[in-house]
């Protein structure tokens, strides 16, 4: 099979206003009605785009997808998920539901943000290490090989304010500008409503939900749409 379609690019958990425009954010890449592909097809797609997390949502109107990073796919995270329900949202084909493989996942918009409720024991696990300071977390140069890192530390326990930083080496990234799946890990730890910044300047938005869930919000924004040629299998 070879077929040329769009790929559509959002950056998710865009951090605050600093007089030149918003900081930080998690570029993220979503082919649109995009069924039938096998799984080594998706993943070699996902490797060669080499963005933190590719989506493919097989079906529009019922907002079944999957999730792969470079090295792997996922049956959830928050990133995508949140970018996906946003752009669809964009394109008028919003929906409160979206089906990644872990399940269904609730998704609506609230102001400026857009927001996802889950339960955090279907996000992928990561090592989470809590540091002494901002400081700390800031000093360090990489994570470590095969290891999904996650580092955190206070900037105001008053105020719910983390800093955070991850590098999930597993999952075939260096380091990640914004994880929404680690923010649901870390919402679940704290319980308690948290305002993360990741990464250079990324801001995630996180709460307790109902029954043990947690919600983490964030806001987007649209990058690109290009052409992009997909050779391979189908499923």
């Amino acid at each position: 099979m070879s077929e040329t379609v769009p790929l559509h690019v959002v950056t998710v958990f865009l951090g605050d206003f600093d007089g030149g425009g918003a900081t930080g954010g998690n570029e993220l890449g979503v082919f649109l009605g995009c069924g039938g592909l096998s799984d080594h097809t998706r993943q070699a797609v996902a490797a060669d785009l080499g963005f933190s997390e590719t989506v493919f949502v097989e079906d529009i109107a019922s907002g079944r997808l999957r999730i792969h990073t470079p090295g792997q796919e996922l049956p959830l995270a928050g990133h995508p998920l949140v970018g996906t329900s946003w752009l669809l949202r964009r394109q008028g084909a919003g929906t409160d539901t979206l089906l990644p493989p872990a399940g269904p996942v609730a998704t609506w918009a609230e102001d400026d943000l857009t927001w996802i409720r889950a339960e955090p024991r279907l996000a992928p696990e990561f090592e989470s290490r809590q540091l002494a300071s901002p400081t700390d977390v800031d000093a360090l140069e990489g994570g470590e090989s095969g290891v999904d890192l996650h580092v955190w530390a206070w900037e105001d326990e008053d105020a719910g304010r983390v800093r955070v930083r991850v590098f999930p080496d597993g999952m075939g990234i260096a380091e990640d500008e914004a994880t929404g799946a680690a923010a649901l890990r870390l919402g679940e730890r704290l319980g308690r409503p948290l305002t993360i910044r990741q990464g250079a300047g990324s801001r995630i938005d996180v709460r307790p939900g109902a029954g043990g869930t947690v919600e983490v919000g964030g806001r987007c924004a649209y990058v690109a749409t290009r052409d992009y040629r997909i050779e391979g299998t189908t499923a």
